[in-house]
């Protein structure tokens, strides 16, 4: 009989390529998962792995086991969702990973209402960068997450996670002011490439390497045909808007990321957007707290983040 926990760490090494990024993912010793692993290649009776110097790959038989061990995990969380439903109110603790615009202006909201609607759920919020999400949600350390893509950034699958819409926010080109008023109707049918271009020369302000948030500024400029001469990297928008209002650079902020800016930045609709969803591990979806959060999510967004494309 094949063990689940094994099969588990199977489906991680063919996500994260390496026994030690398994290893670190799941707490493990990197020695620990290899003789699990070997454990579950004499359980199949076959190779699993093949070993070429410090590295491993998975043979087709792996690979195969792999995707079956996608549908049992799924069916596991399914399993679990049903009992939970069974239970009589919802209680204990629910891992919830989300990013810092969010977290502060949606997440707050959405724990008040499920807080009076199951006051004995504990919700317990961690701040996750999107790319980080799926591994987290995989290894169990989160339940479910909040994620982002953008027009020049789709999100890529990731197998074993299944995610819900949940709103969308416009993009604005946020400039030392003065610039035309945010959201009026001649921005939002402006040509995003030609308000762009306008800022070819200037420095730009961008998320940190690696993000979704700064291969969106760098892509959008590109498509607009120039690259971006970056000055500063900056991940919260927050301080993002302080350094165009100090005339740094200028950015492209999400519609969460302009609250508060300061009457020396000058903010531009531009016609694209940023769509968040709500992730957890497929077959979790049915699961009452995460069923409950998502209700408590929808609940919290307001009427004008629902549909930003109808303004435009």
């Amino acid at each position: 009989m094949l063990d689940v926990r094994r099969l588990r760490l199977l489906r991680e090494l063919a996500r994260r390529g390496t026994i030690a990024a398994v290893a670190e993912a799941l707490a493990f010793s990197p020695s620990a998962v290899s003789q699990q692993l070997g454990v579950l290649e004499r359980e199949a009776g076959l190779p699993l792995l093949e070993r070429t110097g410090r590295r491993v790959r998975l043979t087709p038989a792996g690979e195969d086991l792999v995707r079956h061990a996608e549908a049992v995990l799924e069916r596991l969380e399914r399993a679990e969702a049903d009992l939970a439903e069974a239970r009589t109110g919802l209680a204990g603790a629910l891992r919830i990973g989300s990013f810092p615009t969010a977290t502060r202006a949606i997440v707050p909201a959405a724990l008040i209402t499920l807080a009076r609607r199951h006051p004995r759920l504990e919700p317990m919020v961690c701040e996750t960068d999107p790319a980080a999400v799926a591994h987290a949600l995989r290894a169990g350390d989160l339940d479910v997450a909040l994620v982002h893509e953008y027009d020049f950034v789709p999100a890529p699958r990731e197998p074993g996670l299944t995610t819900e819409p949940l709103y969308g926010e416009a993009m604005y080109l946020a400039a030392p002011a003065p610039a035309a008023p945010a959201g009026t109707p001649e921005d939002a049918g402006r040509d995003q490439g030609a308000v762009l271009r306008t800022h070819a020369e200037a420095p730009w302000i961008t998320a940190t390497p690696g993000t979704l948030c700064h291969a969106m500024t760098v892509r959008a400029c590109q498509a607009a045909g120039f690259t971006p001469r970056v000055r500063h990297q900056v991940d919260e928008f927050a301080t993002v808007l302080a350094l165009v209002a100090a005339g740094q650079g200028v950015a492209v902020v999400p519609q969460l990321g302009i609250t508060g800016a300061d009457r020396a930045v000058g903010l531009t609709r531009l016609l694209m957007e940023r769509r968040t969803q709500l992730a957890f591990r497929s077959g979790a979806g049915a699961h009452p707290a995460v069923a409950a959060f998502g209700a408590a999510l929808r609940a919290a967004v307001s009427a004008e983040l629902a549909s930003p494309r109808a303004e435009a």
